[in-house]
């Protein structure tokens, strides 16, 4: 729900500021969409981060918000808040790479990559032996369909679907569900608290990075 909230105040403000301030698209960079020049000639490798929280407009944001409370609720109920967290925030980047390689002239917003990630964690858990039974409807093979559907979407000529963080997502989720346990050891739960503090410090460190780009160069 926080990264609900979050997500929606960010866009909020974003119309805001088109509205009334400045009605170009410079405004997506304002608010840290991704676009690979800036990520490579400028440093500005925080939009990577940044672009995972700014969406193209309100029906962007509430298809994704959508899934995330949806699947969410599921991988956090199953996994924990830490890991949920560490493995949104950990496909959501690694998807957002792959948008710096494979769309690199282009500006990109959204979440839609992290959300592929927890889709694919489910997907991966589905096929470990220790995957509790009662997971099975809604891991594994259960999600082979929507997962198709999605990234048939994808290659549509004009769907301006962001294919490359979709499937770089949902692959490095796919990894983390098949390669991680469900049930992990109070050590290592705590080693992903960690890694949960260290990625939310991230995110916070790229958007102060985003603001002093924005307003002190």
């Amino acid at each position: 729900m926080y990264l609900i909230l979050i997500n929606s105040v960010i866009l909020l403000a974003f119309y805001i500021v088109r509205t009334f301030f400045n009605r170009s698209d410079v405004v997506y960079l304002l608010f840290g969409a991704q676009y690979g020049p800036l990520v490579t000639n400028n440093g500005e490798w925080f939009r990577i981060v940044t672009a995972m929280f700014m969406h193209g407009g309100f029906l962007h944001l509430a298809f994704n918000m959508y899934a995330l409370y949806i699947l969410g609720n599921y991988v956090e109920a199953i996994y924990g808040s830490a890991r949920f967290i560490s493995y949104y925030f950990i496909t959501g980047i690694v998807g957002n790479v792959a948008t710096h390689l494979f769309y690199y002239d282009a500006l990109s917003v959204g979440a839609s990559g992290a959300i592929f990630g927890l889709v694919g964690t489910l997907f991966g858990a589905g096929f470990r032996k220790d995957t509790p039974f009662y997971l099975r409807p809604i891991t594994g093979s259960a999600l082979l369909p929507m997962i198709i559907i999605n990234i048939a979407l994808g290659f549509v000529p004009g769907s301006a679907i962001n294919n490359a963080a979709h499937i770089g997502g949902l692959l490095t989720g796919m990894a983390l569900g098949y390669f991680i346990p469900v049930g992990l050891t109070q050590r290592v739960e705590r080693f992903w608290r960690a890694v949960a503090v260290a990625l939310i410090s991230l995110v916070i460190v790229s958007f102060g990075l985003l603001i002093r780009s924005n307003f002190f160069n």
